[in-house]
Order: C-alpha cells, then structure tokens, then sequence
C-alpha cells in the first residue's frame, strides 16, 4: 500500500505536462466558445461541468493516480492559476485570454449582430434587463457582455468615461433610432 502513495521523477514530469495541458485546451475551448458559457449554468451545463472535473482530475493524475501525482498536479494547477493571474495584470495578455466587453443595447437600441457574435438570446438578454429593474427598454444606456460572462446594465444617464475604458468604442454599432439589425 505504501509504494502506492509515491511516484517516480518521469511520471512526476509526466504530470506536469498533462495538467499544463489539460489547462491550455481548457482555455482554448472557453476562449472558444464565448465568454457567456462562463455564467450561469443549466441543468445541461452542470453534467458537462462534472463530466469535465472527471475528465481533468483524470487526465492530470494519468492512468493510475497516487498520492504523489495527486499533489503534483495540485501544484501544478495553483501554480498555473497563479501565473495567469499575474499575466491578467497585463493588457497584452488579458486580450489574449479573455474576449473584450460587447455592447448589446445602446441607448434603448438591441444590437443583433453583437448579440448573435456574443452567443446571447434575447430571452436571456430580456432576463437580465428584467433582473436589473429595467420595465422599458428605453431605459438601457448601455447593456454590456462583460468578460466574466455576465450581462452589466447601465441606465439611460451617460456614465463617465473611466467606466467605459475597456470598451473599443470604435466598434460599437451605430446607432439607427431603433432596433439595430
């Protein structure tokens, strides 16, 4: 029982390299795949996302997991978590890992070509704005796909400028006085 507890160095590095990875592809995919998947979850959603941990947890500790290759690819991880979170700190490197804000409403107008790109219904749009308090639409100055996935609703009053820094306002849709197509 105890020899199942260690490993040897080349299934040591072995470990590391599958959980690098493992966490690359996953990026990879969530870069894919929309920064909307990141957010709320259906019943769909959290079978992949246990399915997924299996997956991972799997792959990470190879074929035969042991205590040993278990801390190995925790480390791993923690330390990968942290290296992107220090990456995250540089504009460069956040563009590469994560999508920049969309603008889906401005001043009232629903941008479909932003809500198409971004992956977002607008069952799900109107849901938000709901949950926000908003009973007109009109109301809306901006709604916002954020890099986190969620939707931010700012009222019709124009914010200042420091909120809006992350926005390419050079991309957003112009406005047509009504329902942007």
């Amino acid at each position: 029982m105890i020899d199942r507890l260690g490993t040897d160095p080349a299934t040591g590095i072995a470990v590391v390299i599958a959980t690098i990875g493992i966490v690359a592809t996953l990026l990879v995919l969530v870069r894919i795949g929309g920064q909307r998947g990141l957010t709320t979850m259906s019943a769909a959603d959290v079978a992949c996302v246990g399915a997924l941990g299996a997956v991972v947890g799997r792959t990470t500790l190879l074929a035969v997991p042991t205590l040993a290759t278990g801390v190995i690819a925790l480390v791993v991880l923690f330390g990968v978590r942290h290296l992107l979170s220090a990456l995250d700190q540089r504009p460069r490197w956040r563009r590469l890992f994560a999508r920049r804000p969309v603008v889906l409403v401005r001043d009232g107008v629903l941008y479909s070509e932003s809500l198409r790109r971004a992956r977002i219904s607008e069952d799900d749009l109107r849901l938000r704005l709901r949950l926000a308090g908003i009973t007109d639409r009109r109301q809306v100055g901006l709604a916002i796909l954020e890099r986190t996935g969620q939707i931010s609703v700012l009222r019709g009053e124009q914010p200042e400028p420091w909120l809006l820094a992350d926005l390419e306002r050079s991309s957003w849709p112009q406005s047509t006085g009504g329902r942007a197509e």
